[in-house]
């Protein structure tokens, strides 16, 4: 691969882990904006309102939030449905952040 074609290549993987973790945060804040899925969320997750900021800096954390939506099919659709894209969007974001992901 020559060395533009290996930069361009570099930069689209960069902009696709950026898009994905766009796609995390909104998540996070959809979840957030309803009591109950934030309730199931932290609870599922271990976390607490207060912990929730600095387990955000973690590795895979992002990754983790979408991976909770996709463990609830109704709520991987609302999610979807209220972002204007396909729920398959969703699972290959997480594909992308998952840490263990070779990048």
């Amino acid at each position: 691969m020559t060395i533009i074609r290996r930069a361009a290549h570099d930069k689209s993987a960069r902009d696709a882990i950026e898009a994905a973790e766009a796609l995390a945060v909104n998540a996070l804040g959809w979840l957030a904006q309803d009591g109950e899925r934030l309730e199931r969320f932290l609870s599922l997750s271990g976390l607490t309102p207060e912990t929730v900021r600095a387990a955000a800096g973690e590795p895979g954390f992002l990754g983790a939030v979408l991976t909770h939506l996709m463990s609830d099919e109704s709520l991987l659709l609302a999610f979807a449905a209220n972002e204007g894209i396909a729920p398959d969007g969703v699972a290959r974001a997480a594909h992308r952040l998952d840490p263990r992901d070779p990048p």
